[in-house]
């Protein structure tokens, strides 16, 4: 699995979702901004990952694995029963 790469700083985190609260939009492709990288962190249970540039690539995210989500690169998530998890944001920090 990738992981994110030196010199990103975390900016913010979204709400933690459920399989009830997950919000539609993660279900369906979608991407992050140019220049954010995403983690998605598992809490509890697990959450099946696609990511679905270049080519299709799944993934089954638990807390001892996370899903890195590459800027501009579409994916979707799919609940795979009880998950607890978060998003966490990141991107090059500003030069000083």
């Amino acid at each position: 699995m990738k992981a994110l790469p030196e010199g990103l700083t975390h900016y913010k985190s979204t709400a933690e979702f459920t399989e009830n609260s997950i919000p539609a939009a993660l279900l369906r492709s979608h991407s992050t901004a140019p220049g954010v990288w995403g983690r998605i962190k598992i809490i509890e249970g697990k959450l099946l990952y696609r990511m679905l540039e270049p080519a299709l690539e799944e993934l089954e995210l638990t807390p001892a694995q996370a899903g890195i989500v590459e800027p501009r690169a579409l994916h979707e998530v799919a609940v795979l029963g009880p998950v607890r998890f978060c998003v966490e944001f990141h991107r090059m920090a500003a030069p000083a």
